[in-house]
């Protein structure tokens, strides 16, 4: 678009009689909703739309905006202007009736110089650093009284807002993107360079091509252009215009010497002209940084800004969402994210993660658009090895189309040819928190890295952490936790997803600090021992799974003919002490293979005896919340299971045995291991799946039906005895209750036989967390 178009339109928007009717196509985005809140500010008429709603476009709204999602004709029937966004596509409905209606049809980029060719704009321009060096220039501008207006493309906190219209204001400090070529559209009284490298490759031809833009916009610049030399291609366009003012480490008019990084924050030393200035401290951390505030700090000095107040704006400055942003802060963990999507950009950020002296520094990085990643995938893979562990999403694609062979296994690839980095492909960022929480370690630094939605994933697990981390307060020494434990590892049949709070008490005290903070906030709450009779579904497990282990439950003791043992003791454990002290009767629980609580909760039972039959009494943590004894009178046994001890969980218990000879049980011991070798499969399974109907054995009955060996994927009837279901290898959740079903209907419509689940199917199909 020409340059008179848009003065046109600058009068056009500078008529306050008569507003303007605007209609902006992806309203919802950060640059986008910035141009909104200032036409709407300029007292013009404006309405929008995007494919989603946000925290953003409701906010909008409630200062005026109409807003329709998503993307539909009508909603441009009535503009006067229409103005998108560069990430909308030609064939989007609203800018398709736009351009069939002939609607004047703007960028954003035009749109705002239109704007900014109004007053005395100041535009931040370059490959990288933008957003933070705008909001840096705004903020010392106000610091000095000079109360400009200002667009930048983030939501930052000390200016408010991202975009502000002030009638009164001289100045405009606005970021000029040079994605598209639309900075050649900007006449500034101010420009300030901070870098210019090979970038947006699938717009410019070559690097000339994109130094011939940011030429253009220094021969429009009226005052003064504002350039980093310390970066060769800004110093190439910048350096022969007689009013350029530089910026860098060393041989230029502005520079920074002693610089120290501490805690999230940056010192250094000023000097103009090689005299100094004073000693400041920036509010972020991070070299780069450093750059990026001397080019603000350039530009309030040549506009008459006091020393003073630039030091109290660079010590209150707290940076932009998404540059380098904590999202969460403990003595254990702290998760950031920041923006970052090109090499130069993350190999800064790197750096200023490796100031903070993390043990790890753990990345998630969603490449941004297949384009960057094809051609720029080299760099990101050398940059990315100043990482210690590497988890990459899939590509961003913003407006693009996929390339075939693109995505984010092509940065993995990229990474293992430039070093030994431990890296994972995690390409659905909506479960992507799972394997990255469960694997940070305290002292860890977690790092969200990408211009897309990866941010997501560091919010959910700071969301998650913060609850988990007040639990282990709560409880002190007596319980540890982790999130997102995934339930395959602790279970026998070795299937299931996570556990969105994996909990280990080993105390009393302990597990009823947890149990009673669960409940008083309506957390689930499961109780798991070995689980040897459980299928956790693929979905995994919302809330808490508690997993007794280690201290008081792990407690064996022998009184007389009692045997007193915590939930965590395994039977096979509590037989073997049994036998060596020279007491009977609980020989038969030698090939259970689950522990002492979960046994009890299920009454499990083989050789024609069961849990209750050698109960004396059992320690409980109630549903009320109180540690109690029961004795086994007060139970409700039944068949497989003691309903009162699904919601009473078992902390201890105490067993009947009578003296024996420890020869004679060992022998027994040895024909009952004998005999369940040659009977019950080898192979991860859950134990029994089917309680024995009336009629016949449920091994016997799926027998009968042919239906040994038959599979669900992994998930196989085992060819031994067909009451076992065997995983093979890499069977899901989903493949074992298929089968499960698949048996069930085959027993009823063949034999009339209703059978019953004996292992419990528990857990969500889907995540829910």
């Amino acid at each position: 678009m020409q340059p008179s178009i848009i003065e046109i339109l600058r009068k056009r928007l500078m008529d306050r009689e008569h507003p303007a009717r605007l209609h902006l196509i992806g309203v919802a985005g950060s640059g986008m909703s910035g141009l909104a809140l200032m036409l709407m500010e300029m007292g013009h008429r404006v309405s929008g739309c995007d494919r989603v709603t946000s925290t953003e476009t409701e906010r909008l709204q409630s200062l005026g905006l109409s807003f329709s999602c998503p993307h539909s004709a009508d909603a441009v029937s009535d503009a006067e202007i229409v103005i998108y966004s560069s990430a909308i596509r030609e064939d989007n409905p609203a800018l398709a009736a736009a351009r069939k209606l002939d609607i004047p049809c703007m960028r954003r980029a035009e749109c705002l110089a239109a704007i900014l060719n109004g007053k005395k704009g100041v535009v931040v321009s370059g490959t990288h650093g933008k957003t933070t060096t705008s909001a840096l220039c705004a903020h010392l501008m106000r610091e000095g009284r000079m109360r400009p207006c200002h667009y930048v493309g983030a939501e930052i906190p000390v200016l408010g807002t991202n975009a502000h219209w002030n009638e009164d204001s001289e100045y405009l400090v606005a970021e000029g993107d040079e994605s598209d070529g639309t900075l050649v559209n900007y006449i500034p009284e101010h420009s300030i360079v901070l870098n210019i490298e090979p970038e947006h490759l699938d717009h410019y031809k070559d690097l000339d091509e994109i130094k011939a833009v940011f030429n253009q916009l220094c021969s429009q610049t009226r005052g003064s252009i504002i350039y980093c030399r310390a970066h060769p291609g800004a110093a190439d366009v910048c350096a022969a215009y007689p009013n350029s003012v530089s910026y860098g480490w060393s041989d230029a008019d502005y520079t920074a010497t002693d610089v120290l990084e501490r805690r999230g924050r940056t010192l250094f030393t000023v000097l103009k002209g090689g005299e100094e200035l004073g000693r400041v401290e920036l509010g972020i951390p991070g070299r780069h940084n450093v750059l990026n505030s001397l080019a603000a700090i350039a530009l309030a000095t040549e506009l008459g800004v006091d020393f003073p107040a630039v030091t109290r704006g660079l010590a209150s400055f707290a940076g932009a969402k998404r540059r380098f942003e904590t999202k969460y802060l403990s003595p254990s963990i702290r998760i950031v994210d920041d923006y970052g999507h090109h090499p130069t950009e993350i190999a800064a950020t790197l750096q200023t993660a490796r100031s903070l002296q993390p043990n790890r520094l753990v990345v998630y990085f969603q490449p941004h658009r297949y384009t960057r990643t094809q051609m720029l995938a080299d760099d990101f893979g050398k940059v990315l090895q100043a990482a210690d562990l590497v988890f990459v999403a899939d590509v961003y694609p913003a407006s693009e189309l996929p390339i075939k062979g693109v995505s984010g296994q092509t940065i993995i690839d990229a990474m293992h040819k430039h070093g030994p980095v431990e890296t994972h492909y995690l390409p659905n960022l909506a479960t992507a928190h799972h394997a990255i929480g469960n694997a940070l370690n305290p002292g860890d630094l977690f790092l969200t890295l990408g211009a897309g939605n990866v941010h997501e994933c560091g919010m959910r697990i700071a969301h998650d952490l913060a609850l988990l981390e007040d639990l282990e307060r709560t409880a002190g020494e007596d319980l540890k936790g982790r999130l997102y434990e995934p339930m395959s590892r602790h279970t026998t049949m070795g299937v299931g997803g996570c556990a969105q709070y994996w909990l280990e008490p080993s105390t009393f005290a302990g597990m009823r600090t947890a149990v009673n903070y669960c409940r008083d906030r309506n957390i689930p709450v499961h109780v798991i021992g070995r689980g040897s009779n459980i299928i956790v579904r693929d979905g995994g497990l919302r809330g808490a799974v508690i997993h007794p282990s280690g201290g008081e439950f792990d407690v064996l003791d022998i009184q007389g003919s009692h045997i007193s043992a915590g939930a965590g003791v395994r039977l096979k454990k509590l037989v073997s002490a049994s036998v060596q002290n020279g007491l009977g009767g609980l020989e038969w629980m030698d090939g259970i293979p689950g522990n002492v609580g979960g046994s009890l909760r299920m009454n499990a039972g083989a050789m024609g005896m069961d849990m209750i039959q050698n109960l004396v009494s059992v320690v409980c943590l109630d549903e009320d919340g109180e540690i109690r004894s029961h004795t086994k009178e007060e139970l409700n046994a039944q068949y497989r299971s003691i309903p009162d001890l699904a919601h009473n969980f078992v902390l201890q218990a105490v067993f009947e045995t009578q003296p024996a000879s420890t020869r004679e049980m060992e022998q027994r011991l040895e024909e009952a291991r004998a005999k369940r070798k040659l009977t019950q499969p080898v192979g991860a399974s859950s134990g029994c799946i089917f309680k024995n109907p009336a009629e016949i054995p449920a091994g016997r009955l799926i027998d009968e039906l042919g239906l040994k060996n038959a599979c669900v994927g992994d998930a196989c009837v085992s060819d031994v005895h067909a009451n076992f279901i065997i995983n093979r290898g890499h069977a899901r959740a989903r493949d074992i209750t298929i089968l499960i079903d698949m048996i069930r209907k085959e027993a009823m419509e063949n034999r009339g036989i209703d059978l019953k689940s004996e292992a419990q199917v528990i857990g969500d199909r889907e995540p829910q967390f």
